[in-house]
Order: structure tokens, then C-alpha cells, then sequence
């Protein structure tokens, strides 16, 4: 099965799991993957009427089938065994002429100097669902719902240490526009594609006005397809708590030649989404085209800004060439897009760059011959860097810099 965008056409995915399965009877507190193993009928019910409205793809109910989540059931035992018999559900309801991903989600955590995890823990965590996805046999993975940017390049440093299967990237934004952390979404493009995502988009988090919106402003700088899921609409919460969506089905889909214009490629639906959505979906894309991803400039990124680059920056002496890594960095207080100049000679350094990169609000380029100690910043850096190798030609430091998308000079 090859469901992956190529020839210009739309993907069609699924709509709500969780809200439509809730109006199939799960009662609201329960694990929603042990219901589902529970009540499979009810999933394969859902499943078959998106594939019938046109869905080429459908998520598999795995959203919070990872051991932080199923610990709050007493289940984290269970985190592989539930994966792979989640993922044959949905197997089993759709056949093999759609293709099935394997889905994930934030998992509520924060990492250090925020939190008490350390990303390593998050990588592991993100680790064990996707072995367990890999072996069920998803044709996909999809990292959806995303708050945090470090969760997305967790999850796609967790896929690819098991599988080579597509991965997709679809975060979700406040009000105010950004991630929970403060992250713009054309700074997740900007890490995300480097590091070798297949797509990248959005889901939830609003109505298809307003993700088509953020889409449109991010089209200019894609390099990959992108990703919309969005809600039907705002919702309304009636008097017991519960949320309403009341737009319709053929106000929904109005958007889908907007989506397509400006390239995503993959288009489905999030909270209040129905079959009857996905299929006036289907319906609006079928004559559509989707643009090609056009970017071409190269851009950096910090954990919350992205900076567009003609060209790489010249090279200049670190900032650290005479003072401590971490009082270089303390040192560097703008907030112009000036690259900052950082040189890695030792752990010491390396460690000091994890713990204070958060007070970087510029661009950054790392400047070292030693391959190790670039994989070590790079893997915890939650930006995007430009890479000087000082002149070195040891190919470790051109896979390191690849692995995490950093843009070698």
C-alpha cells in the first residue's frame, strides 16, 4: 500500500475517535484503549463509516496508549500488548487497502529545568509505543495533538530508532497562536522538516478558518506536505460539561480549497467531526490539486522563533572563545536575529549548552570537530542550529547534524 501524497491529490484521513465513540456509549472516565479492546465493535463500526466516506487512512485508537497515560489506569504493564491489539482493530475494520497509523499524543510532561523529566525519559517513553506500533504493522506514525515541541522531536527521534515508516507531525495551538510552551508554529516546521518529518500540520485546537489561516502563513517556508485536522467549529458546552459542535458538514469541507492552495496535502477532522464531515470533505477535494512544497531558503530556529536565511550566515568567533559556555550565554541578551556563535570543546561545555539554551532568543551556530559532542547538543537542543564543523571532513559530524536537522556550513 503506498497512501502517501505524490500525485497531487489529497489524502482523505479519519475524523473524531474519541467524541464519536462516546456517542457509541463510552462513558466519560474510563481508559478509552481498554474500552475500546473491550467494545471492539463499536471502533470497527466508526472506522468502516470514515472508510466508507472516503478516509484513506484512519488513526489507530493508540492516542494515549503510551505508559505515562495508562499508568493513571493501573495499565502500564500493558503499554505493547495494548498497542498491538488496538492497531489490529483497526487492521481488522479497515482491510488492507487503507492504510493505518499509528497514533500518539503529548503525554502531559515537562522536561527539565521546567519539569523533573529529562528528555532522554521522553525519547524512552515515545520509544516504547512506537517499538510496539512498529510490530503491530502501522503504515504510518502520526505524533498528534502535540503541545510541546520537545514531545515532537521526541517522538520522531523515538520513531525512527525502530522503523522507517512515514512519520507525521500534527501540533496543536492556543488562543494566542503558539504551542503551550511559547513555540510558533513556523518554528515546529522549521525543526520538524529539517529533522526528516513527512508532513507536518496542525489539529484541534480551532476551527478550519482559523487553522487554514496559520497553514496559509507557514505554506511560504514548507519543504514537506503539510497536515490539517481540524474541529468542526468552536464548541458549545452545555449545562452538564459536555461540548457541542454545530457546524456543518458542508461548512467545514468549504475550506478544502483554501487547505489544498496552499499544500496540505493530508486533510481530515478533529473534535465534532463525523463520517458525514469526512465524506462532504472527500466530496470538496475531489477536483482539488494540491500545491507542491515550494521553500527554498534555508531557516533557523530557537525553541519559540524561526529565522528565514537567504544564505548561512558568514562565520565569526565564538562568544565563548574567552569566557565559560554558560557565561557566554547568559552574556547574550538580544533579540535581533543576530546568530549567536557557540564553539563545543569539551563535556563541560556541552553539558552547560543543554542547561542554559532556554536563554537563547537567537539563532545559533555550533561550532565544533568533535562528533560527540555535537550529537550531545544537538539531541538536546530543542531549536534548529546552524552547524560549523571547523573544517573538519569526519562524516559523523554531517550525520549528527543531519540526524537533528541542524544545517551544516
Amino acid at each position: 500500500m503506498n497512501f502517501m501524497w505524490k500525485d497531487g491529490r489529497p489524502v482523505i484521513l479519519d475524523g473524531a475517535t474519541g467524541m464519536n465513540l462516546q456517542k457509541a456509549g463510552m462513558p466519560a472516565g474510563v481508559c478509552p484503549e481498554q474500552w475500546v479492546i473491550e467494545h471492539p465493535d463499536a471502533l470497527k463500526a466508526l472506522q468502516r463509516d470514515f472508510v466508507r466516506a472516503g478516509s484513506n487512512a484512519v488513526y489507530a485508537p493508540t492516542f494515549g496508549a503510551n505508559r505515562v497515560k495508562l499508568k493513571k489506569y493501573g495499565l502500564d504493564g500493558r503499554t505493547a500488548e495494548m498497542n498491538r491489539e488496538l492497531v489490529a482493530l483497526s487492521r481488522e475494520a479497515v482491510g488492507e487497502g487503507v492504510a493505518v497509523g499509528g497514533d500518539m499524543t503529548s503525554l502531559g510532561l515537562f522536561i527539565e529545568p521546567f519539569g523533573t523529566e529529562s528528555f532522554d525519559d521522553i525519547v524512552e517513553i515515545y520509544r516504547e509505543q512506537a517499538q510496539a506500533l512498529s510490530e503491530a504493522g502501522v503504515d504510518f506514525f502520526i505524533a498528534e495533538t502535540i503541545m510541546q515541541l520537545f514531545e515532537a522531536r521526541a517522538a520522531l527521534l523515538a520513531v525512527r530508532s525502530v522503523s522507517d515508516k512515514p512519520f507525521f507531525v500534527s501540533i496543536t495551538v492556543e488562543q494566542n497562536g503558539r504551542m503551550l510552551g511559547g513555540t510558533e508554529p513556523l518554528a515546529a516546521l522549521s525543526v520538524m522538516q529539517g529533522m526528516g518529518a513527512d508532513a507536518f500540520g496542525l489539529n484541534c485546537s480551532d476551527g478550519p478558518a482559523e487553522i487554514a489561516a496559520i497553514i496559509e502563513s507557514i505554506a511560504p517556508y514548507a519543504q514537506i506536505p503539510l497536515l490539517a485536522k481540524p474541529n468542526a467549529g468552536m464548541p458549545c458546552v452545555g449545562e452538564d460539561g459536555s461540548s457541542h459542535y454545530h457546524m456543518t458538514p458542508e461548512a467545514f469541507a468549504a475550506y478544502a480549497p483554501r487547505l489544498t492552495a496552499a499544500g496540505t496535502a493530508y486533510l481530515g477532522g478533529c473534535c465534532g467531526t463525523e463520517p458525514v464531515h469526512i465524506a462532504a470533505l472527500a466530496a470538496a477535494c475531489a477536483a482539488q490539486t494540491v500545491a507542491p512544497p515550494r521553500a527554498a531558503a534555508a531557516f533557523a530556529a530557537t525553541d519559540k522563533a524561526a529565522f528565514v536565511f537567504d544564505a548561512p550566515p558568514p562565520l565569526r568567533p565564538a562568544e565563548n572563545e574567552s569566557a565559560s559556555m554558560a557565561d557566554a550565554i547568559a552574556d547574550c541578551e538580544a533579540d535581533d536575529g543576530e546568530v549567536v556563535f557557540l564553539r563545543l570543546r569539551s563535556e563541560e561545555d556541552a553539558a552547560e549548552f543543554q542547561e542554559n539554551q532556554y536563554l537563547l532568543r537567537n539563532p545559533i551556530c555550533l561550532l565544533t570537530n568533535e562528533a560527540a559532542l555535537l550529537d550531545r547538543a544537538l539531541f538536546a537542543y530543542q531549536g534548529r542550529a546552524f552547524v560549523s564543523a571547523d573544517g573538519s571532513t569526519d562524516s559523523a559530524l554531517a550525520e549528527a547534524a543531519r540526524k537533528y536537522g541542524a544545517i551544516l556550513i
